[in-house]
């Protein structure tokens, strides 16, 4: 990578030759107009052409029907970042979803604590006891899924070996010390509160988590790959990643070593070995696409539902998606971050999803995915990519995107939303 350049990929002037749609519906009967559709994708289109991501692909429901499952792009780079004409992406292309795929983890022990198979109140050595020292032995799973389990990160060098070994992980974290007593602290746990999750999923229900997410998730809502890692015979499909963006060593791989363990190229490197797509990293490696990603989000938001199935309780994803605090800078990012019990939380006037977004849930992944849902304006999305920019030309062209998003999606009116979770809107305010 060239440290002193913006290691972007050039845009085709007709950016249709690399645009591919699938299964959209007439924006009216998700109560738009083809006006603001087009407004929301041409600023995705304008975020394409900075060159910080070699693809994308988004979706995006309103009132339940899919009005936008595009992708634009490549599934591969040339040499120097130089584009290839046979690998255009489509809507159907895995993308890895990074951080995103904490909130499925999270929901996962929700859906334990559902099936009374756990309390999220109960100390996570009482299913795990190896965990349970040096200063650990009072961290619950409710501080886990709330990122105030005191081991944000992994204290020790993070090479592609480790990561590729989930055990030794596990050894590490069980016996790591806490940065602070926990409870105490908030602080993102990028990586480290995935592992011991998943890990309680497996040793509470006996079955692989794989296994697990396959039979309660995947399987029923009929997702052909939304699981950990990638199967063998899709790997050819994948959208490989890329560490675009400028790139100060004393900027970006500080900030990044301080959050993942590793630089830039080590997150890139890893998420494109196939070692990575055969382990399980909960907090970080389902691969899918955008269109299943947004399935999920849109089951969240009917409350459960999906079809005609109910995949989680109302009441579940109710106490799933309540605040655990207010607005607060998060130790590890940084930054202000509002947070439930595994998803990532809108704020208003302003936040991670975009202005005027205090009602939506979701999370972030590496560095530009965001899925989420918002029961205010009735949507949800999802929003791939494979250029891993953190600082770049896209800043700009990517808060647009959300304005956009949030200003062309109207709220609903309170009286004609939808009885989200079960409960009366009144109790699904999230501001």
């Amino acid at each position: 990578m060239k440290l002193l350049s913006t290691n972007t990929c050039i845009a085709p002037k007709d950016l249709t030759t690399i645009t591919r749609h699938k299964d959209e519906v007439a924006p009216e009967l998700g109560g738009m107009t083809q006006q603001q559709i087009d407004k929301i994708w041409h600023s995705v289109e304008a975020l394409y052409r900075t060159g910080n991501h070699p693809m994308i692909s988004m979706c995006l429901r309103r009132k339940g029907q899919i009005l936008i499952n595009r992708s634009i792009g490549y599934t591969e780079l040339g040499p120097n970042y130089q584009t290839d004409p046979s690998k255009v992406a489509t809507p159907d292309t895995p993308v890895c979803m990074f951080s995103a795929s904490k909130i499925v983890n999270a929901m996962l022990v929700h859906l334990l604590d559902q099936q009374g198979k756990i309390n999220l109140f109960d100390p996570v050595s009482r299913y795990i006891p190896e965990f349970g020292v040096n200063g650990k032995r009072r961290a619950t799973i409710f501080h886990l899924l709330s990122h105030r389990g005191g081991i944000p990160k992994i204290e020790t060098e993070v090479t592609p070996e480790l990561l590729f070994d989930r055990q030794g992980i596990l050894e590490h974290l069980y016996a790591a010390k806490p940065i602070a007593p926990v409870g105490s602290q908030l602080s993102y746990h990028a990586v480290t509160a995935g592992y011991i999750l998943g890990e309680l999923v497996e040793r509470v229900t006996g079955q692989d988590i794989r296994d697990y997410l396959h039979e309660h998730i995947e399987k029923p809502m009929n997702l052909p790959f939304f699981n950990y890692g990638l199967k063998p015979e899709l790997r050819h499909l994948v959208a490989k990643n890329y560490p675009t963006g400028i790139h100060p060593v004393l900027g970006t791989d500080l900030y990044l070593n301080r959050v993942l363990g590793g630089g830039l190229q080590l997150a890139v490197d890893v998420t494109n070995d196939p070692r990575f797509m055969d382990t399980v990293c909960p907090a970080g490696n389902i691969y899918t696409s955008a269109e299943q990603a947004n399935r999920f989000f849109e089951m969240l938001l009917n409350g459960g539902r999906y079809q005609d199935q109910q995949i989680i309780n109302s009441e579940t994803v109710f106490r799933a998606t309540l605040p655990t605090s207010n607005t607060t800078i998060d130790r590890n990012l940084l930054a202000p971050m509002r947070y439930a019990l595994g998803p990532m939380l809108g704020s208003n006037p302003i936040g991670i999803f975009g202005p005027n977004t205090g009602q939506a849930f979701g999370h972030l992944g590496f560095s530009n995915i965001l899925c989420w849902a918002d029961p205010q304006r009735d949507i949800s999305v999802s929003f791939l990519n494979t250029g891993k920019s953190v600082l770049g030309t896209h800043l700009a062209a990517l808060a647009k995107v959300l304005y956009q998003i949030s200003n062309q999606c109207p709220s609903i009116p309170k009286e004609k939303r939808r009885a989200l979770f079960g409960t009366d809107q009144s109790e699904t305010e999230r501001v």
